[in-house]
Parts: structure tokens; sequence; C-alpha cells
């Protein structure tokens, strides 16, 4: 709040205004660093996750000064910000080359070191946790493989960053993206790690902020609020992991016993992020469940598919069929999230779900 009233000025100026919201930035990029087991100079602020993610693919692709060098390899799950900055090179003369998935929602080391010998790579990009299904990927073991073939490594760790304890050089990649809303910071701030000496191109164009890959006026209000988010999750790390994890596992617990033989899980059944579970339930479609518990606060997928009654294609690429993904919820728990809530939950849905099956004419048909 003092960014918004007292401490207002532009931390690119030279006059007196400038020292308060610049010694912000500073102490933000430390947190965030602190977060990542980066260095406070391989933060980059932007406006979001999906702005990091373009500035992650489109500024490692157009960085590349081999003519030969324009695949671009990524996952058929990941996110839309990921997938469609990938698409977007194709004007630029890349090829985008969509690595499938296991039943669970996992990369294959095979199938990429296949990919990566077919033809010269600029960039892998894989996300650390998938948005819908919470299954972790090996990003260690993909990034060696990605950069001992000459292509830099990029992990959306939108979903992970927070929740689970990431060190950049354990896991060896050369670009990472924070978004700062999935860790308690406001919406519409987000930050990319940038290995130090790794090429890129900037996408927003101007004065020459934060170190010359995003210009503009950093909005320091938010990015204040982004540093002290990175700080409180590291300090609760991984005592939080755990915890959500629990309560991850109480919920699901629940679900199958006030549903017995109905629930259905999407997703890896050990290597997923702490506190995202995705479930179909047999006999009803996830938007007329949640449709009948507005007290749920819950999706069908992710919220950038809301609204949307095509089947998730993060599901459909695991290989389940469309009546299966078309009844998935996405259950997200939080920091505030407790076990009686979780079984409050697990109640209202399973009586919702047990009204429409007792319904002789349901629409939703059977899985």
């Amino acid at each position: 709040m003092p960014y918004l009233s007292t401490h207002f000025g532009n931390p690119s100026s030279g006059h007196a205004y400038a020292r308060a919201p610049r010694e912000a930035l500073d102490r933000a990029r430390g947190q965030v660093a602190a977060l990542l087991g980066a260095a406070p100079s391989e933060i980059v602020f932007t406006g979001g996750g999906s702005e990091a993610d373009t500035l992650a693919i489109r500024g490692a692709a157009l960085a590349v000064r081999e003519p030969s060098r324009r695949q671009i390899i990524t996952l058929a799950t990941e996110h839309p910000a990921v997938l469609e900055s990938c698409r977007s090179l194709r004007d630029q003369g890349f090829t985008v080359h969509l690595l499938p998935v296991d039943r669970f929602g996992r990369a294959d080391l095979a199938d990429l070191r296949t990919a990566l010998a077919e033809r010269p790579t600029a960039l892998v990009s894989i996300a650390y946790g998938n948005s819908e299904t919470g299954t972790l990927q090996p990003i260690a073991e993909l990034a060696a493989l990605a950069r001992a073939a000459g292509a830099l490594f990029h992990t959306d760790a939108a979903q992970a960053a927070g929740k689970l304890p990431i060190d950049v050089a354990t896991v060896g990649v050369d670009l990472l993206t924070v978004a700062g809303h999935k860790m308690y910071a406001p919406k519409g701030v987000g930050a990319l790690y940038v290995r130090v000496g790794t090429p890129l191109e900037p996408v927003v164009h101007g004065g020459g902020q934060e170190a010359g890959l995003r210009a503009g006026t950093e909005n320091v209000a938010f990015i204040a609020a982004l540093g002290r988010a990175a700080e409180l999750a590291r300090r609760e790390l991984p005592e939080s992991a755990t915890r959500l994890a629990g309560l991850r596992d109480l919920l699901q617990t629940e679900l199958e016993a006030l549903l017995p033989g109905r629930v259905r899980l999407n997703g890896h059944p050990t290597e997923r992020l702490p506190g995202t579970l995705n479930v179909s339930i047999d006999g009803i479609t996830g938007r007329a469940l949640l449709a009948a518990v507005p007290e749920v606060a819950a999706s069908t997928g992710s919220a950038c598919h809301e609204g949307d009654d095509t089947p998730s294609p993060v599901l459909t690429a695991m290989g389940l069929p469309a009546h299966r993904a078309r009844a998935a919820l996405r259950l997200s728990l939080g920091r505030w999230s407790t076990a009686a809530e979780v079984r409050r939950a697990a109640r209202l849905i399973a009586q919702a779900a047990a009204a429409a099956a007792a319904q002789p004419s349901s629409s939703a048909g059977t899985m």
C-alpha cells in the first residue's frame, strides 16, 4: 500500500521520490530470487505469468542466430500461454513439435531424446506442474537432455513456485516462469528467471527497464507484493507442501468413501502438486456438478478454458475419453484451507453427484 500513496515515484527517475520505489524493486528482486535459489540479477519482472512465458519462448527463439536451429519442443498438455507463444513462432519459420504424454500426463524422456536428435532445436518448454491435473514432470532430467543437445530449457512453474521447493541450479533450467497470483500476490504481476548468459530478445521494447528485457515503468506496488509473497512462501516451505498434500489426499479419500466406485483420479497418483486434485465422477458432468454446488469454488479445467463445454485438451491428450474429460473437476487447496472445509466440500459434491445419479432421465450419461 505505501507504494500506491507515499512512495509513488518512478523508480527510474533521478530525483528523491524514486529512491524508495527503487529500493522496493531491489528488495523484491532479492526475495523472488531467494525463493528460486537464483541471483537477484536473474529476475525480470513482468505483467504476469503469460507475459513471462511469452518473453521466455519468443525471446529465446528469436535470439537464436543459427538458421538451422528452428525447432521448438513442448507438450500437448501445456498452458495456452505456452502453446500459443510456440505457435506464434511458425510465422518466423519455426516448427513446433508437440511431445505426447502418458496416461498420467507425464513426458517420456525417450520421446524428447528422439525429437532433439531429429532436428536442431532452439528451445524446449515443459511445465513444472500441470495447471489442471497437477502432474509433475521430471524437469531436471528433461532439462539435462535439452541442454546437452544445445537447446535452451524453459519451465512454466506458475503452479509450483511457492508450493514446492525449487532450486534453479539443481533442476538446471535456463528460464522459469513465476505467476504472482498463484502465491497470493495480486493478479497482474509475474517474473521470469533468466539464467546468466541466456540470450533473450525483448518482447516489450522501450526505455530499457528490467535490464532491457521488459520495457515500461515497473508496477512497484504489485512487485513489492510479489516479493513479500515469495518471502512468505519460502519461509513456510517445505511444511506448507506437506500440509497441502495431506489435505489433498483427505479430499480424495472423502470423495471415494462417499461415492464408492465413482471417483476416477486424473493425473499421476504420487508425482503431483500438493494442492491440486483432478477427478472425474461417474454420472455427472463437471459443469453440471459445479452448478449444483455454488458453495464450492472449483473449476472444470484451466481458468483460461472455463465456460467452454469441449473436453479438456489436457485430459484428452492423456488418452481419456471425452465423457470422462467432461466429468472432470479441478479442486485446489490453499494456505487457509482446513480439514473441516475439505470434508464439507466433499460432502456437498457427493450429495450433488448422488442426486444426479438418482434422476432416471439424467443427461449425464454413463461413464
